[in-house]
């Protein structure tokens, strides 16, 4: 059962929630996941009155990295069964590995 987010520390549950308040940015014309706009940040934290501001950083970071990852690995594996469907072959690009 994975965890929920009461199950880590405050300084992470802060982490996740400014990280979802945070803009996403695509690339124009790929769609590719650039990851969050983090030109907000120090208002976020500012707005939210943060007191450890590097370990909230440090944990957002963290957070974006396997966010854009998981993103980034979706929208493939979606294009690839999107080009297979349209070639009429088998789809086998949504086959978990």
């Amino acid at each position: 059962m994975p965890p929920e987010i009461g199950d880590y520390p405050y300084e992470v549950q802060v982490a996740f929630f400014v990280h979802d308040l945070l803009p996403d940015r695509f690339e124009g014309m790929s769609g590719h996941y650039m990851g969050k706009d983090m030109s907000a940040l120090g208002t976020m934290l500012d707005i939210w009155e943060v007191q450890d501001r590097k370990t909230i950083v440090y944990f957002i970071k963290h957070i974006e990295a396997r966010n854009s990852s998981s993103i980034n690995k979706k929208a493939e594996r979606q294009r690839k069964a999107s080009k297979t469907k349209a070639k009429g072959g088998i789809n086998s690009a949504n086959l978990r590995k």
